[in-house]
């Protein structure tokens, strides 16, 4: 039986408890949001107000020619402004990314009992979670989001273990990506005076998670979010856009930037066969604060439910995080405590989205 869309603790159990998402409310056929999405004035996303992000991809294959120095030189700004940036010539297939947009379609279009066992309550595999929002009980409006996130630990658990309706597709494009994010780390770490070994790699993207995100379409989508404000918590995130959009980036208050006016919200619209790149938290704070975690959130449509499949890699939990030494010599000044990275994940997820407000975890306020 269907939930009463005015009660908020049916329909709540009905989304979350019962693992029907927000797919399976949409299903039902409402007509207007209920109570529970509606986010508040300040957090809606205008659209009038936002800027469309106009600047050209990165063509990653001039990295291995006479352009080598500009496209580095790309990189690094990017970095170190809006800490987004889009990848064109990446070495992923194009055509496993549409593979992939299609598997992520399939598997949300699963009846929802077969979702539901991924609940992170039952699932049958501590790699797998289907969920809905981000942190539903510590959220004061609920996003307008469903997502099944599955953690690599190596190719034999994840072809077992992962769901069958996407995860050898999805595994593929882990592996595939992984030459360009450590190639990405060299560059920007390498700005920084670090060098590199595959040890230090792995400590930096040691852990490495696959989401695929779905965003029903909404009957009134300036009133909620698909994502709320937030920055990832680990090193670089590659995020596979369908071509439907909904991406903005907030410009850093604490920078001149010349992509847009500062604490502005910038679209970043879909750009066909390129991976958008984000800085994340721990890449900021290894940098002393030089690259910008970009503070980013998606709007939600009432035209078409739209995909996004994100990679986020990570160091691994027992991972010392601090900024370098040779970056706090050179600035004279250290803005961030050193922690355990487990300890980060606790506090990153012990919270709903609220901006920046993660880095809290790590930062050295001044007297």
């Amino acid at each position: 039986m269907a939930p009463s869309l005015d009660d908020g603790s049916s329909l709540f159990n009905f989304v979350v408890r019962d693992g029907n998402g927000v797919k399976g409310m949409v299903d039902l056929g409402l007509s207007k949001v209920p109570e529970a999405y509606i986010q508040p004035p300040k957090e809606r996303i205008d659209k009038q107000k936002a800027t469309k992000h106009e600047q050209s991809p990165i063509d990653f294959s001039r990295l291995n020619g006479p352009d080598h120095d500009e496209v580095v030189k790309e990189i690094v700004t990017a970095a170190e402004t809006l800490g987004f940036f889009q990848l064109v010539n990446h070495g992923v297939p194009v055509d496993l990314l549409e593979t992939l947009k299609a598997a992520a379609h399939n598997f949300f279009g699963l009846p929802s009992e077969k979702k539901a066992v991924y609940r992170k309550e039952v699932s049958p595999s501590p790699l797998v979670k289907y969920g809905t929002s981000f942190v539903p009980e510590k959220e004061k409006a609920l996003e307008w989001k469903d997502y099944i996130s599955m953690v690599y630990t190596n190719d034999a658990e994840a072809l077992d273990q992962w769901p069958k309706e996407c995860r050898e597709v999805a595994l593929e494009y882990l592996k595939t990506s992984m030459n360009m994010v450590k190639q990405l780390l060299q560059i920007l770490m390498g700005n920084l005076g670090a060098e590199l070994d595959d040890s230090k790699i792995d400590a930096l993207i040691g852990m490495k998670m696959v989401n695929m995100n779905f965003y029903p379409t909404c009957p009134n989508p300036d009133l909620t979010v698909g994502v709320g404000r937030h920055s990832d918590m680990g090193t670089l995130t590659i995020l596979l856009q369908d071509g439907i959009g909904g991406l903005y980036v907030k410009v850093a208050e604490d920078i001149e930037n010349i992509i847009g006016k500062k604490g502005e919200w910038v679209e970043i619209p879909p750009i066909p066969g390129a991976l958008v790149i984000n800085i994340g938290d721990t890449l900021q704070i290894l940098s002393n604060g030089r690259y910008k975690s970009a503070e980013h959130r998606v709007r939600t449509t009432n035209t078409k439910s739209r995909v996004s499949i994100p990679i986020f890699t990570a160091p691994k939990p027992a991972e010392k995080i601090a900024p370098l030494p040779q970056v706090v010599e050179k600035d004279g000044v250290t803005h961030y405590q050193e922690f355990i990275f487990a300890d980060y994940m606790k506090n990153f997820f012990g919270n709903a989205h609220d901006g920046k407000k993660s880095l809290d975890f790590a930062q050295i306020t001044s007297a």
